[in-house]
């Protein structure tokens, strides 16, 4: 409630008239000073006019009139209240080219969203709702009111959902909140599932898919992303007003295509799902199923980097202190135990390259847990090297859980030249980071069985690349 010296205020009953005229004239005043002008079709909402009438009766009124202020009868001096709320309606009534008309028309402003601004100025009260809140934050951002704007973005980033936030981030990106919509996005990777299956999914613009595709963040299997991709080009289709075939999808997609991660899905997932969805063309599909099954791998017009779902920097650790010449490869596995003091996502593992020079490899990498000999996560693939005695980055197609004070075996089997290997192995490797000074404890012990005689004190897979 909202007094002066001889009055209070109370929000009027809704009887179906104006709401910012009868806002007005709970003051007290018998003239409605702000009324709302339907457009041309005779809808309220079209537009506003804000009906600027310089009086001194014993309500407040909205006035031009910059020398009126709170008048000894308690009149309000609208147009001053307004203009020292808001730059926007300072100009206009004040600046070099302020009207002198006594109708304002303030196009493009739902009723609701103009009562909740005009609220906000007189009193401070932030009236806003789920349903009012976007138009609202329009208002605000036209007529530059960053508190009322605030209070919006406030208000959406707790009401901020899996269901929402593609709905959210769309807004986000239209009326420039990097802030909300940097929080929508961490919502999407986090609940990437129930996000994509939301209403709201297939109402985004082409721009926000792409931003969303563009994510290393997404937590989701590559199919699934996939199948919802369709189902919004089919949504598109409709809105274009075009026909839904695999063409008509495939060219409403356009640049988003490009950003599905065919080669992270298996080879299953793809023929059973894009390779059959006529959205790919046929070289396409040939150069993808050449990808999931000959070595080398041959180049294909798709990213194949990892979506890992884990925020927060990566992180390695390397097990030797030295790098020596010719290791060989008959087709056994290379192997080593491990364990780890704290819970952390697998994400790869470093491997020594050729002695001969640059070659490519083929390659097997797996986790097994140790006692279960359950295998956690594996990838059939590739890598290039250099001739040097660097390590080569070999990764998972999805992060592997390792908990601590487990034992695992990390596994490669390579095909290819001999290569270097590591010596000096250290049996306790420590990890540090350098912003928070946690630490990660690895234990590496001795792979009984196969394991191309790798150990603790020498062999391959010198580097576990991982997320915390």
């Amino acid at each position: 409630m909202l007094q002066d010296a001889s009055r209070s205020w109370e929000e009027p009953e809704d009887t179906g008239e104006s709401h910012v005229g009868s806002w007005m004239q709970a003051w007290g005043g018998e003239d409605v000073s702000a009324e709302l002008v339907t457009g041309e079709q005779g809808r309220v909402g079209e537009g506003l006019v804000l009906a600027l009438r310089k009086a001194m009766g014993s309500g407040p009124t909205i006035s031009q009139d910059p020398g009126l202020g709170w008048s000894q009868a308690g009149a309000v001096n609208s147009g001053f209240v307004l203009a020292v709320g808001s730059a926007v309606f300072d100009a206009m009534f004040n600046g070099g080219m302020a009207t002198t008309s006594t109708e304002i028309e303030l196009p493009d402003v739902e009723p609701a969203a103009f009562l909740a601004l005009l609220k906000f100025l007189y009193s401070d009260e932030v009236q806003i709702g789920p349903e009012t809140v976007m138009t609202t934050l329009y208002t605000a951002k036209k007529y530059a009111v960053p508190a009322l704007e605030a209070h919006c973005v406030e208000f959406l980033k707790k009401n901020l959902r899996a269901d929402n936030a593609f709905m959210l981030l769309t807004q986000a990106r239209l009326f420039d909140e990097p802030q909300l919509a940097s929080l929508c996005l961490e919502n999407i990777d986090k609940n990437t599932a129930d996000a994509i299956t939301a209403e709201g999914f297939t109402d985004i613009d082409l721009d926000t898919l792409v931003a969303v595709l563009e994510r290393d963040t997404l937590g989701i299997r590559e199919v699934r992303l996939f199948n919802a991709v369709v189902r919004w080009s089919e949504a598109e289709c409709q809105r274009q007003q075009l026909q839904v075939t695999p063409e008509n999808k495939r060219k409403v997609l356009g640049k988003a295509l490009a950003l599905i991660r065919f080669p992270l899905m298996t080879i299953e997932e793809f023929a059973a799902g894009p390779a059959q969805s006529g959205i790919l063309v046929d070289r396409e599909v040939v150069s993808l199923f050449l990808h999931f099954t000959v070595n080398p791998k041959p180049r294909v017009d798709f990213i194949d980097r990892p979506r890992c779902c884990l925020r927060g920097k990566e992180c390695s650790v390397n097990r030797f202190q030295q790098v020596e010449s010719r290791w060989g490869y008959s087709g056994t596995s290379d192997r080593i135990r491990f364990s780890v003091n704290k819970r952390i996502f697998v994400v790869g593992f470093g491997l020594y390259g050729s002695i001969h020079g640059p070659t490519d490899y083929q390659v097997n990498i797996q986790i097994i847990h140790t006692d279960s000999n359950t295998v956690l996560g594996q990838n059939d693939t590739g890598f290039s090297c250099d001739g040097s005695a660097s390590t080569f980055r070999v990764m998972f197609k999805e992060p592997v859980e390792v908990l601590p004070n487990v034992n695992y075996t990390a596994c490669a089997t390579l095909k290819g030249p001999d290569s270097h290997y590591g010596t000096k192995g250290l049996r306790k490797v420590t990890h540090e980071s350098p912003t928070t000074g946690a630490k990660t404890c690895f234990t590496f012990c001795y792979a009984a069985g196969n394991n191309n005689g790798t150990s603790v004190e020498d062999g391959q897979i010198p580097e576990v690349i991982f997320y915390t």
